[in-house]
């Protein structure tokens, strides 16, 4: 996904808005994960948002996403966002974060999803590490709700 940042896009210093930013990352997160799901989904978390360097006004932001793991109703996406100064091409990362999705019915009701098909050892690295960041958001969870 890739698009300009315009002056309504910024702050005062010229740098686009991180809100804007993170708009942006969950529309990227969700297109990946529907095309995986073909089903409707609801953002349930993101994990480790993190802004490295600032975006200025007229430079592109690019964000690219990819399913990272699957389990039985919810899933995670990475979604990596980069810089692209328009006159120069000089392209940075900005940005990383990880969204976990739900799928639901139009009722709200969880769906089951397809598997990921892990073939390389960096996808089967990533899904690990989804595995970990789950298994410690959840356990974070269970801890909120004694």
């Amino acid at each position: 996904m890739v698009q300009v940042v315009l002056p309504n896009d910024a702050n005062p210093l010229g740098f686009i808005l991180g809100g804007t930013v993170m708009h942006l990352i969950d529309i990227a997160g969700a297109v990946a994960c529907h095309r995986h799901t073909r089903s409707l989904l609801v953002t349930a978390a993101v994990d480790g948002l993190q802004f490295l360097h600032p975006i200025k006004v007229g430079d592109l932001i690019i964000l690219h996403s990819r399913v990272t793991a699957a389990w039985s109703t919810s899933l995670e996406v990475e979604v990596e966002v980069f810089s692209e100064e328009t006159l120069t091409g000089v392209r940075r990362m900005t940005s990383r974060a990880y969204l976990t999705f739900v799928a639901v019915d139009r009722d709200g009701a969880r769906l089951p999803i397809p598997g990921l098909i892990l073939e390389s050892d960096d996808e089967k690295r990533k899904a690990a590490e989804a595995d970990a960041r789950r298994a410690e958001r959840l356990n974070a969870r269970r801890a909120l709700e004694r």
